[in-house]
């Protein structure tokens, strides 16, 4: 039998029971503490099975998404921190990098600047010794053509002194000799 049923017909039947005796003071009546224990005990299992279970389930749930939601939170915390090792690391080898390649280029230019100034100074000391070279071919035409004309006028003046023509090749001859041995005595004072 149903025990909701059962319960419900003792209430009737002791509703339906004249009082006894009323003692005087404060009486417990035993079939009203059962009753009232069988009550409890069933609202607490219709309580128990659809209040807290479900209660249960939905907390359990709960506390399923957060224990998530706090491992999600601490993977993505490592993985930030992993991404900024991993950031660190690959600026560091970009800063390497760059300082690499910085030095590499002025290196470069150094030697580059180098070869040129190098280059620059090559071709100067050609200048120098070609326009040397060419001062000193200059000079000695120069001389030459002197040393023509001076012979010209000596053997000009000498042959109106001596009165005689000299001939050609007796010219030449005489201002060649002339002219080595002056040389010959300017060698002679330098040193």
């Amino acid at each position: 039998m149903n025990p909701l049923v059962a319960v419900a017909a003792a209430t009737a039947t002791a509703a339906a029971a004249p009082p006894a005796a009323e003692a005087a003071g404060l009486s417990i009546n035993f079939f009203w503490v059962i009753v009232a224990a069988l009550n409890f005990l069933l609202f607490l299992a219709i309580i128990w099975r659809f209040g807290f279970d479900p209660i249960a389930k939905i907390l359990a749930q709960r506390k399923a998404r957060i224990d998530q939601g706090l491992a999600d939170a601490e993977q993505a915390r490592k993985d930030r921190d992993t991404g900024v090792a991993e950031r660190d690391r690959v600026v560091a080898e970009a800063r390497r990098e760059a300082n690499a390649l910085i030095a590499t280029a002025q290196k470069s230019a150094q030697e580059l600047r180098d070869a040129d100034i190098a280059a620059t100074r090559e071709e100067l000391a050609r200048l120098h010794e070609r326009a040397t070279a060419d001062i000193q071919a200059e000079r000695d035409r120069a001389l030459a053509d002197l040393r023509a004309q001076v012979a010209d006028l000596a053997l000009a003046a000498a042959g109106k002194l001596v009165g005689e023509t000299m001939t050609g090749a007796r010219q030449r001859r005489l201002v060649e000799e002339y002219l080595h041995d002056r040389d010959a005595t300017r060698e002679g004072r330098k040193n």
